[in-house]
This record gives structure tokens, sequence and C-alpha cells, in this order.
């Protein structure tokens, strides 16, 4: 196959410098099947290759640059400047790397051919062009760390800056299981990398809090105080909200519109003919910032013929702890969730948060150094649903009234990527009269929420959720539907901030307010301004 050199720019080449999507870094690439004479040995390889990012709407990898020759040592290579959240990094060098409990498995990195097929999908390389960055880039930190490289700030930076969003995932050829491979990295991090004072205590404030649905209820009321009182658009009028830490600026504007909590019974009788018992998973910031969705969700499992338990003593899955690399923490809760639902006596356990329910799927694995619970944690895995997998599933049986509007599908990145749930939703919502759905360009990018990385990693998370709100305005559509807590107030802030509001509402709401019949000018309008809805604050002309 020919060779092309950098700068120069044949049939079928990378962008030119500047243009949409062209990587700063774009080394030699390689002819692609379309640049290939007919009947090429190589051109029906190719395209098998291309087959999994066209599966989610990515560019070539030859449109990015892919090829990859890095020396060792290629950790110091960086974006940006040398500090984390705005805080001063530590300077330290940890080695060995890596400690012997469960690193990043040699075997799975080998897996990795670097054929680039990732970059397109994956959103810190899109932003920033920057190889370690990408998937590739970080398998080679990983494969550097069991060789002898030491753990220090660049190599850490370049893990944390990863959104965990799995499009790799879907887009890789090979089947390079990248979850497995940083849900590896980040534990030792936390085990082994000793973060500067101000970030450890940031983190330890997140995580003690938003996994622990008593304390965030406990936050409702001065919350709710603090919005009734239009200070935050005061703060925000005078400037004085960009004088705090970016982290918690974050934090402060992602916070959704509180209403009066709808509550759920603890069971809830199947309408007509019961066809299963089913427990929900009420969920940690869902439960206590989305309690509409928690009560839509159980009318509309009872109205397909489900007796509904939510236990009263459930708490956080371990997906938020899980997914920053805090493990002891994570694995308490998934077997005191194990234990819940074991004690509820269900058919089936529902979650309506595309992140517990990719990390409940995944106890099995979560758990398999513990005899006594790895068992039953692959049994509860395996009788976990998503809320539109298991409507799908059963098969809808409750009549769907018209909703005349078109839709916004975004897809979460935990329900497409991480569960290979992608139709599904778009099948019901297809099934209600009236509905049209509007798809998305850079569908396959995550809007830059990913569990609690808007809050750890501000400017990025920013930057993507400036991508997936002028994508969802594209599209034109009356209101932008999704399947996760995280993902609604990451994109309904930024249309928010951008002074492009646009209502919102998860897809079991849409079902919902469908099967009661709700006018769509009512839905629309709760989508907008009710419970869970982005807060109205001054635009950039108005400051």
């Amino acid at each position: 196959m020919t060779e092309i050199t950098p700068g120069s720019h044949g049939q079928g080449d990378a962008p030119p410098p500047g243009s949409p999507g062209a990587s700063p870094n774009v080394g030699p690439v390689r002819d692609s099947v379309a640049d290939l004479p007919s009947g090429a040995p190589t051109g029906a390889q190719r395209a098998a290759d291309e087959a999994p990012a066209a599966v989610v709407g990515a560019r070539r990898p030859l449109d990015i640059g892919q090829d990859i020759d890095l020396p060792a040592g290629t950790g110091a290579a960086t974006v940006g400047t040398p500090t984390l959240l705005g805080l001063p990094g530590t300077r330290q060098a940890v080695q060995p790397a890596f400690d012997e409990h469960h690193p990043p498995d040699p075997a799975l990195i080998g897996d990795c051919v670097h054929c680039g097929f990732c970059l397109p999908t994956c959103p810190t390389y899109v932003l920033w062009g920057e190889e370690m960055d990408s998937p590739r880039g970080r398998i080679y930190l990983m494969k550097e760390a069991l060789e002898g490289e030491p753990l220090d700030d660049s190599m850490v930076r370049h893990f944390d800056q990863c959104l965990g969003c799995m499009a790799c995932v879907t887009a890789c050829p090979s089947g390079v299981q990248y979850d497995k491979l940083i849900e590896a990295t980040r534990p030792q991090i936390e085990r082994r990398y000793e973060r500067s004072r101000a970030e450890k205590l940031y983190r330890d404030l997140i995580y003690n809090l938003f996994p622990y649905p008593r304390r965030l209820r406990a936050l409702r009321g001065p919350l709710r105080a603090y919005q009734a009182s239009r200070l935050g658009s005061l703060l925000t009028r005078s400037g004085l909200i960009r004088r705090l830490p970016a982290p918690l600026q974050a934090m402060e504007s992602l916070a959704p519109k509180l209403g009066p909590v709808e509550s759920v019974p603890e069971r809830t009788p199947a309408v007509g003919q019961r066809r299963a018992v089913v427990g929900l998973l009420a969920g940690c910031v869902q439960g206590t910032f989305f309690p509409d969705v928690n009560a839509a969700t159980v009318r509309v499992l009872a109205a397909e013929g489900c007796d509904v338990i939510a236990p009263r003593r459930q708490g956080c899955c371990g997906a938020l702890p899980g997914h920053g690399g805090r493990e002891e923490q994570a694995l308490d809760f998934a077997k005191r969730t194990i234990e819940t639902f074991e004690r509820a006596g269900v058919d089936y356990v529902v979650v309506n948060a595309a992140g517990c329910g990719s990390n409940i799927k995944e106890y099995g694995h979560q758990l398999r150094d513990e005899p006594e619970w790895a068992e039953r944690a692959e049994a509860l895995a395996r009788r976990s649903r998503d809320i539109s997998e298991f409507i799908v599933e059963i098969g809808p049986v409750a009549e769907r009234h018209p909703l005349p509007m078109t839709v916004a599908y975004q897809d979460a990145c935990h329900l497409a990527h991480a569960q290979g749930i992608r139709e599904e939703p778009r099948k019901l919502l297809r099934g209600i009269p009236g509905i049209e759905l509007k798809p998305l360009v850079e569908a396959e990018l995550c809007c830059g929420s990913a569990g609690t990385y808007n809050m750890l990693q501000p400017e990025p998370a920013r930057e993507l959720g400036e991508r997936k709100a002028a994508a969802v305005l594209a599209t034109g559509a009356d209101l932008m539907v999704t399947a996760n807590p995280g993902c609604w107030m990451q994109v309904a802030t930024t249309l928010a901030r951008m002074g492009e509001r646009m209502p919102v509402a998860h897809t079991v709401q849409v079902l919902d307010a469908s099967i009661r019949g709700v006018p769509v000018e009512q839905l629309l309008d709760r989508a907008l301004n009710g419970p869970g809805t982005a807060l109205t604050r001054p635009t950039p002309a108005q400051r």
C-alpha cells in the first residue's frame, strides 16, 4: 500500500490542517479501502474493519491519522497545563507503577493492534488530537507502566482525562476490552498515587456525598432555598461565581431545578394480568434530583403488567465510586445492592439510569475474587435490565396515545456502548403515534457528563457539552430525550448556558405521558420548566 507523507493530501488522505476534525498530530497515514484498486487483497479486510466505526457514525480512522510509533517515556507527552482542576500537580513518580492486585491484563493490552479505529470515537482525542489522550495511547501507557515506567503526574493526567465512555469498545474491530483495562487502571491510581491535598479533599467531597441518598436528600432543603432566592442568578450576573474554582462552578451550575418529590410506593400492583414481579433500582442522583423519572418508571411498568417493588433501604449500586477507582467503596455498595434485591424476591431488577445498569451487569467481574459473593453477583447481573430493554423483551401491551412532536434521542454512553442498547429505546419511541425521531451528528461522542467527569474535568466536559448541545439544536427537534440523569443535567445545563433552553426528558417519561394520554403541550412544558430541568441563568450577553 502506498505511504503518504505528512503534508501531502492525496485522494482519501487526512483533511487539511485546521479543517473540522483534523488532528494537529497527523502522522503517516495509509490508503483506505475507498482508494484501493478493485480486487486489492486488503480491501475486504479494510471494509470489515471500518464497519464497527460506522455503527456509531464515526469517521474513518484515516480521516484523523492512525499510525503509532512511540518511543519509551511517551507518557511525558501531554496537553494543557501541568495542573489538575486548576490545582498544582504533585510532581511525583511512583515505581513500580502498579501493584499486584489486578493490574491491567497484559493479554488484553496485547489485543490492541493500534489500528486507529478508536480515534474518531474518542472524545478527548477529537478535542485535542493528542495521541496519549486516545484509547490506544492510554493502552500504550499501561504497557509502559507494566514494563517499568513510573506512574507520574503526566501519566495520571492522561488516565484521568479519559471519560470511560466506552465508544472505543464499540468501534474496535479487534474486540479490545478497553473497559476492563481502564477499570483496572483507575484503582491502581487511587491506591498508589498521592494527589494534592486540595484535589483529594474535592474528590472526597464528591465520593462521600453523591453515592449516599440520605446525604443528598439532606441537601434538598438548602439547595431548594438557594434556588428560590435567585442568589445563583445574582452571583452569575455579578461575575462572583467565576471567582470560584472551576470544579465548584461546575457543581453549582449542574444542580437541576428542584420541586415537590413524587413519592414511589414500596409495592405497586400490576394493571390487569400480572406478567412479572420487578424491582426498581431507585438510584442516588436519580432518586434525589429526578424522582419524577422513578415515578414514571413505576407507572409504566405497572401499565405493562408488572408488580413493582421499590425497596426502602436501598442505596448506591457502586457505579459512581467504581468509575472513580474507589474499589473498596464500590464493592461494599455492590454487596448491599445484591442483598437488597435478594430479599425483595423479584424476577428482574429494572434500572432507569444507564451508568447504574452498566455497573450492575459487571457485578460478577467485580466480585470474582470473593467466592461467597461471585455467584450471587452473577445471578443479579443476569436479572438486571434497562427499562427500555425490559419493555421490549416482554413486549409492550399498554395502549399508546399520540404525541405529535419531533424528538432528538441522545444515546447515553453507558447504555449504547457499555450495554449495547441502542435500538430498544428508539423502538419504544417510534411505537408512540406522532413521534418523529431526529438523528444527531457525532452521535458516538460523549456529552461530557461521564459520571463525575464534568465535576472533576470541567473544561473538557464543557467543550463536549457544547458540541452535544449544538448537535441537539441542529436537529430542530421539539424535545431531547436521553436515558441517564448525568446526560440530562449536562446537556440541559449547557443549553441554558448558551441561552438556548430546550425541553429535556427521560425515555420513560415520554412513554408514561403517552400511556396516560398527557397532551404534548403539557409534556413539553414540564420538560422545560418542571423539576429536574435546567435553571434559567443570565446569558453571556446579559452579564
